[in-house]
C-alpha cells in the first residue's frame, strides 16, 4: 500500500477548508450526505434508462453509523459507487479547470478566499473539519472489486483493494478532539432534520440509545436503527398532488409557527434555468417584522440540499414577512452568503419571484378581498416600503397597497379613489402626518371637505419618505395638501380681490414672526381656521423633521414652515382693522403656534405662548 501525494490544489484546498471555509462544523454532515444522495441519483437515473444496470437491484438509502467508544461515524449509501480511478480523480486531485485556475490566483486574504472556494463544489474535504482521519470504501456499480482511500488530510492518502457486499459508498470519520461533539446521536438526528430533512432518499441512523425495558424495569443502552428524515421534497411534488393540509405542515415546519398560513404560492420554472419556489404568506406579521436584526423567512435549497436560512439576499427587505423555500438546480451546493449577492442564477431567481410573489397578491386581491383585506392589516406597511426600493415594480406596489381616507374609514385602493375623484380636479390629495385622528381634522382638509374633495389619509411614519418622491398613480398626479402648491389648485375668481385688501396684514405679520417663517401667505384651503402651516415644496414637513431627529439625524439645514391665513375669518379681518400694534404682535404669534399645535408640533417655547394668550384673553374679557 504506497503512500500517495495530494495534488498541490487539494493541499491548498484542505488547508483553505479546515481553517475557515465552513463557519459551522457541522455543515460537514450536509455535505456528506450531499454526496451519498447524489450518487444515489446518479445510479437511478442509470437503473432507468441504461443496461445492464436495468437489471441490477437497487435500495437506495443513506445509512448512518455511530460508534461513540470508538468516535467513529459511518456515512454510507447504495449508489453508483467509485473504483480505484474515480478514488484518485474525485478525492486525490481537482479535474476542474476552473478550480485550478481560481486556486492559482487564490487573493491570500483567508477570509475572502474562503468565502469564495464554496462554489467548487469540494464537499467531501469538509470531513476534516471534524476528523483527522476519514476512510473512503466503494465499490463502483457493475464491478465487483472494492477499494480503500485513507487520509489524514495532511500527509497524502493511500489506496488498496478492500471488500464491500454491494455498490456504493462508505465514508469513515474519526473524529479528533474538538470533532468529538457530533459522536452523538441526538446530534446528529438534529443536523439531518436542519440540513437535510427534505433529501429524496431515506437516511437511517444506527446508534446506541436508551430505551426503556419493562422486564427488567430500568433504561437499558440498545443498538437501534430509526429513520431519520422524511425522505420527500415536498415541494418538489406536482401540486396536483398535494392537500391544503401538507402545505399547511411544511409551513410550520419550516416558519415555526403555530398558526396556519394566509396563503402560499408555488411555482417550478423550467427552462433556461429549473427552480422551484413554494412562498408563504402568515396570517401573522412575525415579531421582529420591523427589527433592523430581523430573521429571514426563506430557506435555499440546492437540488433538495438545505444550503441556508438566514441570508437577506433571497428577496428585498420589504418581502421579509415571506416564508419559504427556493430550491434550485443550477447554484453550486456550497454557494457562500458573499457569492449569492453577485451569482445570477439567483439573481434572475430574485427578480422573477418578487414578481410571482407580487402578481399572486394583485390577484388575491381581486379573487378574495376579504383575505387581502387581512393581509394589509398586517403588512401594508412593508409593501410601502417597497415603494421607496424597488422601483422596477412601483405600479404594482401603487395597485397593491390600501389608504385611508376623508371617505373611507376601511381601506381602499388608489384606483378606487381615482375612480371618485370628480371632474377637473386636478389630482389624487394626500395628507401626512403620524396621527389619523389629527389629520381627519387637520385645518388643512377644511376647504377640500366643503367641495367634497376626497383626501388620503397617509399616517405611518414612513409615508412622508415614501410618497414625497412619487410623483403620479397611473396618468393622476398625486400632490400633498401639506405642501404650498396644493393650495392653488383651489383658488377662485375672488382670491386675487382678497390678496390685495389682505397684503398690509401679510407683511406686517411677515415682519414680526421674521425668521420664524419661511412667508406668510393668504391660503386657499382654509374653510373655519384662521391659520395653517404648510411646507415649501421641495422641503420635508416639521412633522419630518421631528422623526429625522428622534432618529439620530442631526445635521439638517433648518426648515421654517410657510403660514397661511384665511382672508373670510373673523379674527383674520379684525386684524386687518386693527390699530393696535402690540395686539397685532400678539395675534400673529398665537396664529403661527396654534398651527403648530394642530399639527401635532411641539411649541419651541410654550411659557412665551401662554403669556400671550393671557394678554389677549385679558383684552377679551
Amino acid at each position: 500500500m504506497a503512500q500517495r501525494e495530494f495534488q498541490t490544489e487539494v493541499s491548498q484546498l484542505l488547508q483553505l477548508i479546515i481553517h475557515s471555509l465552513y463557519s459551522h462544523q457541522e455543515i460537514f454532515l450536509r455535505e456528506l450526505v450531499s454526496n451519498a444522495s447524489d450518487a444515489l441519483d446518479k445510479l437511478k437515473y442509470l437503473s432507468l434508462t441504461e443496461e445492464p444496470y436495468k437489471s441490477m437491484p437497487f435500495d437506495p438509502r443513506i445509512d448512518l453509523e455511530l460508534d461513540e467508544a470508538a468516535g467513529t461515524l459511518q456515512i454510507a449509501d447504495t449508489g453508483i459507487g467509485m473504483n480505484d480511478e474515480d478514488l484518485v480523480s474525485h478525492l486525490g486531485t481537482i479535474a476542474r479547470s476552473g478550480t485550478k485556475n481560481f486556486l492559482a490566483n487564490l487573493s491570500g486574504d483567508a477570509k475572502k478566499d474562503s468565502n469564495l472556494i464554496g462554489q467548487f463544489g469540494v464537499g467531501f474535504y469538509s470531513a476534516f473539519i471534524v476528523a483527522d482521519k476519514v476512510e473512503v470504501i466503494s465499490r463502483k456499480a457493475g464491478e465487483e472489486k472494492a477499494w480503500r482511500w485513507t487520509s489524514d488530510g495532511k500527509s497524502g492518502y493511500e489506496l488498496e483493494p478492500a471488500e464491500r457486499d454491494k455498490s456504493g459508498t462508505t465514508v469513515i470519520l474519526h473524529f479528533h478532539t474538538e470533532g468529538k461533539e457530533y459522536a452523538n446521536s441526538w446530534k446528529l438526528r438534529e443536523i439531518v432534520k436542519k440540513y437535510s430533512n427534505h433529501i429524496a432518499f431515506p437516511i437511517f441512523l444506527t446508534a446506541d440509545e436508551n430505551e426503556w425495558d419493562e422486564a427488567e424495569k430500568k433504561s437499558v443502552k440498545k443498538r437501534t436503527t430509526k429513520q431519520v428524515n422524511a425522505a420527500s421534497a415536498l415541494w418538489k411534488r406536482p401540486k396536483n398532488e398535494l392537500k391544503d393540509e401538507d402545505y399547511k405542515e411544511l409551513y410550520k415546519s419550516v416558519s415555526g409557527d403555530w398558526a396556519d398560513p394566509l396563503c402560499w404560492f408555488h411555482t417550478k420554472a423550467e427552462g433556461t434555468m429549473e427552480y422551484t419556489t413554494l412562498f408563504y404568506i402568515p396570517s401573522k406579521a412575525p415579531f421582529d417584522l420591523y427589527q433592523a436584526d430581523y430573521r429571514p423567512g426563506v430557506k435555499l435549497y440546492v437540488r433538495r440540499v438545505f444550503i441556508m436560512d438566514d441570508s437577506k439576499e433571497l428577496l428585498p427587505t420589504y418581502l421579509r414577512f415571506v416564508r419559504g423555500i427556493i430550491d434550485s438546480e443550477d447554484l453550486p451546493l456550497n454557494v457562500s452568503r458573499e457569492i449569492l449577492q453577485q451569482n445570477r442564477v439567483l439573481t434572475a431567481i430574485r427578480t422573477a419571484s418578487v414578481k410571482k410573489i407580487l402578481s399572486e397578491l394583485k390577484s388575491l386581491a381581486t379573487d378574495n378581498p376579504e383575505q387581502y383585506t387581512n393581509f394589509i392589516e398586517e403588512f401594508n406597511r412593508p409593501l410601502k416600503e417597497g415603494l421607496y426600493s424597488d422601483h422596477a415594480n412601483e405600479e404594482t406596489l401603487l395597485e397593491l397597497i390600501r389608504v385611508k381616507t376623508t371617505k373611507s374609514e376601511g381601506w381602499t385602493s388608489l384606483a378606487e379613489v381615482k375612480g371618485r375623484m370628480q371632474e377637473g380636479q386636478k389630482g389624487i390629495y394626500f395628507i401626512t402626518g403620524q396621527n389619523a385622528t389629527q389629520l381627519r381634522n387637520s385645518p388643512l382638509l377644511e376647504i377640500y371637505k366643503k367641495k367634497d374633495i376626497e383626501v388620503v389619509i397617509l399616517a405611518d411614519e414612513i409615508d412622508e419618505f415614501i410618497f414625497s418622491r412619487i410623483e403620479k398613480y397611473q396618468d393622476v398626479e398625486l400632490k400633498s395638501v401639506n405642501k404650498a402648491s396644493s393650495g392653488d389648485d383651489l383658488k377662485d375668481e375672488t382670491a386675487e380681490e382678497k390678496r390685495e385688501a389682505l397684503t398690509p396684514l401679510l407683511e406686517k405679520l411677515k415682519r414680526v414672526l421674521g425668521e420664524k417663517v419661511k412667508d406668510v401667505r393668504q391660503s386657499a384651503r382654509l374653510a373655519d381656521s384662521p391659520s395653517c402651516i404648510v411646507s415649501d415644496e421641495e422641503e420635508p414637513s416639521l412633522q419630518m423633521r421631528q422623526m429625522l431627529r428622534a432618529m439620530g439625524q442631526k445635521e439638517m439645514p433648518e426648515g421654517k414652515p410657510i403660514l397661511e391665513i384665511n382672508p373670510d375669518h373673523e379674527i383674520v379681518k379684525k386684524l386687518l382693522a386693527a390699530s393696535n400694534d402690540s395686539l397685532v404682535d400678539d395675534a400673529a404669534f398665537l396664529l403661527l403656534d396654534q398651527a403648530l399645535l394642530v399639527e401635532g408640533i411641539a411649541l419651541e417655547d410654550p411659557g412665551a405662548f401662554v403669556q400671550r394668550l393671557n394678554r389677549v384673553l385679558r383684552r377679551a374679557v
